[in-house]
């Protein structure tokens, strides 16, 4: 007798709630071995082969390419033992009777686990919060009929997408209750369209809009116009979807400021030179990014302030032991901001030798979401785009990022004379709650003074 096992989409790590498939890499009817990956989804953070922790045959597949799924959502089903390939018209049938047992794999995902081959194992199904279907928001009426009762006006009808206030509430994200947090809604008073109700980040986001869309038509009596229907529209979803919820949040939650400083790079030029003229045969030639890189990690060291984060809730800076440091890469899926890790114990070489691995692995879209979160600090060289300055925005929930423009030969007083030199614009954006301008001011200073006499890097080696 086969057992039919649903699998449900796991949390791929870091926060992330939902996925876009992108695409499926079994059919209805395959046999599937344990740990084999069954489809290719997209979260906001990169690309990720989910794997099956089960053995079997394929018997349901549950959305379209191109659809987005909630973690947890169930994904497939697969029959476990004896069955006839299903069809892909086919509903699978639950196992009746006592489980029989089950090939499962050790190498999991976060948020489920299937441990070692388990006997005997049963399903527990939650109650479903409403018989509405998929694809309607649950909400009542106003013109249905209510009953009186303790609380309540007999007659009136309950509140749009109302839940019993002594009932749970379909959220499973603490990301979902906090923005409906910050933003002072009742997720009581939020109509659910995930599975059986379950409260989306959408639908938070669609509640917030709908209450800003109500204060902005009260306040505003001159009527707006419609967009032009022949308008191009471009989902914000996947990477640009992030990047997009990540930059209003860091300007929603960071009161930040910016400083900047010119700075000669003559010398700093002239030293990446002489290694990369030294050390050729040795390998790699040393970046200029893998230069800036170093001078970070030495002036985080002086001003620990910039490598830390702000707990809001707990009303606390947090200063961070070690630095992970961000770098903004430009790829064909957009702005990425892979992490080198524990980049205060690295040399320049090591930090170089990492910062193109990263690149590659984020132009060929292999990143996993723990090489695109948890930096500490960022720094953003968008000087490779031909301008010279910018005011950058934090990458939140750090609190700053050093930009660099392009390094080009410009009249500057050398020693008293004017010469030709190759000049750089250094600019840090800070969060003014950690420290003030003096504290964001020495770090820039350190920085740029690294910049014009690399050897002052010497004392930190």
């Amino acid at each position: 007798m086969a057992q039919v096992l649903e699998f449900k989409l796991p949390d791929l790590g870091e926060g992330l709630t939902e996925a876009e498939i992108v695409r499926w890499l079994v059919e209805v009817g395959d046999v599937v071995a344990v740990d084999q990956p069954v489809v290719e989804v997209e979260t906001a953070k990169a690309m990720v082969e989910v794997p099956c922790p089960y053995g079997g045959v394929v018997t349901a597949r549950f959305g379209e390419e191109g659809a987005e799924l909630p973690v947890g959502a169930p994904l497939l089903t697969v029959a476990v033992g004896s069955v006839e390939p299903a069809t892909e018209g086919g509903t699978p049938g639950e196992a009746s009777g006592g489980a029989t047992e089950t090939e499962s794999s050790g190498n999991v995902l976060v948020g489920y686990g299937t441990g070692a081959p388990a006997a005997r194992r049963r399903r527990i199904r939650p109650a479903p919060v409403s018989s509405t279907p998929l694809s309607t928001p649950l909400s009542t009426p106003s013109s249905a009929p209510s009953s009186s009762g303790p609380g309540t006006e007999a007659g009136k009808a309950p509140a749009l997408g109302a839940v019993d206030s002594q009932g749970p509430v379909a959220v499973v994200s603490p990301l979902v209750r906090k923005l409906a947090r910050q933003h002072g809604l009742d997720l009581r008073q939020i109509a659910g369209t995930g599975r059986d109700g379950l409260i989306l980040r959408t639908d938070v986001e669609s509640a917030i809009r709908s209450v800003d869309g109500e204060r902005v038509a009260g306040a505003a009596s001159v009527p707006r116009s419609e967009p032009d229907a022949s308008a191009e529209r471009i989902a914000l979803r996947g990477v640009r979807g992030a990047v997009a919820e990540k930059l209003s949040r860091s300007r929603r939650e960071i009161p930040d400021a910016t400083c900047w400083v010119d700075a000669d790079a003559t010398e700093l030029m002239a030293a990446r030179a002489a290694m990369n003229a030294g050390g050729a045969a040795a390998g790699a030639k040393v970046s200029v990014l893998a230069l800036l890189a170093r001078i970070c990690t030495a002036a985080l060291a002086r001003f620990p302030e910039l490598n830390s984060t702000v707990d809001a809730d707990a009303r606390e800076i947090v200063r961070l032991p070690g630095v992970h440091l961000g770098f903004a890469a430009q790829t064909e899926r957009g702005l990425v901001v892979p992490v080198v890790r524990e980049a205060h114990t690295r040399n320049v070489e090591s930090i170089g030798a990492e910062i193109a691995r990263l690149t590659e692995a984020a132009r060929d879209g292999r990143l996993t979401p723990a090489q695109l979160t948890g930096g500490t600090f960022t720094l953003n060289n968008y000087g490779v785009f031909g301008v010279d300055g910018s005011t950058p925005i934090i990458n939140h929930p750090e609190a700053a990022m050093l930009g660099v423009g392009r390094i080009v030969p410009k009249p500057w007083v050398h020693e008293g004379e004017l010469a030709v030199r190759q000049v750089v614009q250094l600019s840090l954006t800070f969060d003014h709650r950690v420290c003030d301008g003096g504290t964001a001011g020495g770090f820039l200073r350190y920085v740029a003074d690294c910049v014009e006499q690399p050897v002052m890097l010497l004392r930190t080696l």
